[in-house]
């Protein structure tokens, strides 16, 4: 248990303009991860060892893309106890997002809107902080898995993504247990377009190519994941689904192992949240409204994937009963933030163990 409550630091953060919290908070990790003083937030980790892709996970609780965009602070976010931790999305070059004031809190609902827009330091300075990461390092049971989350620059025209999306898989290819393809950002411009089927057919072919070229080059064969949004019909699932399973199987049908998906990102509806301040603000909601659309995507997504197909499930998640509906809709995985905002690193361990008492309760 960490020796400070979050619930002393959460009023004084939230006292602040989200955005300036945040900063704040991502600074604050980056300078204390390799002190004594991280245990004023760590976290014991639960063990409960799960396979994957072909990897291995401590236990089944990441931490989602979108928190530290620049991979400031692995080492920091590993300590509170997440099983694996993705970071980014990082963009080719450097991009400052959208303008100011994009983000806001609607606590009523425990939700956040953000339109921040892929805002980080470029490839380089990622690779960097990436580089300088001690989790590996670390000795002690099955180490944290970390993903990288790649996408677009704002100013790459829609036609040329697929350009950006393979200069960061070349990247951060060799630094990554896996990668996450994200077209489901609603924050650029006709980002989420790549969902669909002739777009996401040539997106995925292509990096399905070019990570076969990578996998010669290094000797490894790190798994893929795309991020969709929950803002899709049962058509568009099933679409997806179909692309997923024709780069995601083998010659008989059977996952590879080698493709995944990550259900869902942040959504464009506002009905959950009508008439709240903020409600109106563009950009994405994330936070306990979305918890039910992102469960129903991850439902139909294992109907049509079929049992075996690596699915994380991310979304709402705002306590342990939560990630647990995740694992019921489907999910093999599942990944918290905004949840992470609103009650802490103690929500990391509660998410983990119920996860993991349910699966030893199921197994007597």
């Amino acid at each position: 248990m960490s020796l400070l409550p979050y619930g002393l630091a959460r009023p004084f953060l939230f006292g602040l303009d989200p955005e300036a919290a945040h900063d704040l908070t991502l600074h604050s990790i980056a300078r204390l991860q390799h002190s004594p003083l991280t245990c004023l937030y760590s976290e014991r980790r639960v063990d409960d060892t799960f396979t994957l892709a072909g990897l291995q996970f401590p236990n089944r609780v990441g931490l989602a893309a979108g928190l530290d965009k620049d991979a400031r602070c692995i080492d920091g976010l590993a300590a509170m106890g997440f099983g694996f931790v993705e970071v980014g999305t990082v963009t080719p070059k450097a991009q400052s997002g959208n303008p100011k004031p994009r983000m806001f809190r609607l606590p009523q609902r425990q939700a956040l809107i953000n339109r921040l827009g892929f805002n980080n330091g470029g490839l380089d300075a990622f690779l960097a902080n990436v580089q300088q990461a001690r989790f590996r390092r670390q000795g002690g049971g099955t180490p944290m898995v970390l993903g990288l989350n790649i996408g677009k620059n704002a100013a790459t025209p829609i036609e040329s993504a697929t350009d950006d999306y393979l200069t960061c898989l070349d990247g951060v290819y060799p630094h990554a247990d896996y990668v996450t393809v994200n077209v489901s950002s609603p924050n650029t411009q006709n980002l989420r377009s790549l969902q669909s089927d002739a777009a996401l057919d040539a997106l995925l072919g292509a990096v399905s190519e070019r990570r076969e070229l990578l996998a010669q080059r290094t000797g490894r064969r790190i798994p893929v994941f795309l991020k969709i949004a929950p803002d899709l019909d049962a058509d568009q699932i099933s679409v997806i689904a179909a692309t997923l399973l024709r780069y995601g199987t083998d010659s008989a049908g059977v996952p590879n192992q080698t493709l995944g998906v990550i259900a869902t990102n942040t959504t464009l509806s506002r009905e959950a949240v009508a008439g709240l301040p903020h409600a109106e603000e563009a950009g994405g909601l994330s936070g306990a409204p979305v918890l039910e659309s992102s469960n129903a995507v991850i439902r139909q997504l294992r109907a049509q994937l079929g049992r075996q197909f690596p699915i994380i499930g991310v979304g709402g998640i705002l306590s342990a009963q939560d990630a647990l509906s995740k694992i019921d809709a489907g999910a093999d995985l599942v990944q918290i933030y905004t949840g992470l905002i609103y009650q802490g690193p103690a929500l990391v361990r509660a998410a983990a163990e119920a996860i993991r008492d349910r699966r030893q309760a199921a197994k007597t």
